[in-house]
């Protein structure tokens, strides 16, 4: 999702006014606006999580079922053939789950790594400013 939308989950001028219609002709769907302006930003991990939850649903009764949703086709290696092109459609699909929850952890410690730097800037620069003003109020004593 682009930043530069015109409808996007941030408090901009045409999301506000979506809300207040939204208020004006039916509240409920204020209140959705509302919602999407606060939590709009969760929907692609949530849909991407009702997605895995769906999979492995899926995946789960065609284990039980035996054969899947498909009947058998009738030619023995054909229906071997596909369910070992499944089997390894599936590892490849739960290796690539497993690579995009290693980036996700590597960004979030990128940006606990960048946060953590920028606050030590931050302190090291309010204690230099610190050590200056009290540097400036203590006379000196020649000894």
């Amino acid at each position: 999702m682009t930043q530069t939308a015109l409808i996007r989950p941030a408090w901009t001028p045409a999301t506000i006014a979506l809300m207040v219609i939204g208020f004006m002709v039916f509240w409920p769907l204020g209140l959705a606006m509302l919602a999407y302006i606060i939590w709009g930003d969760r929907l692609d991990a949530f849909k991407a999580d009702v997605n895995r939850a769906t999979d492995e649903f899926t995946c789960a009764f065609r284990k039980k079922s035996g054969q899947g949703f498909a009947a058998g086709s009738g030619n023995v290696a054909f229906d071997e053939w596909r369910d070992s092109e499944l089997s390894r459609l599936d590892e490849e699909r739960k290796r690539l789950d497993e690579m995009r929850k290693e980036f996700d952890q590597h960004m979030r410690d990128l940006r606990m790594a960048r946060d953590r730097e920028e606050f030590e800037q931050f302190m090291a620069k309010r204690q230099e400013g610190q050590t200056k003003k009290k540097g400036g109020s203590v006379p000196e004593i020649d000894g």
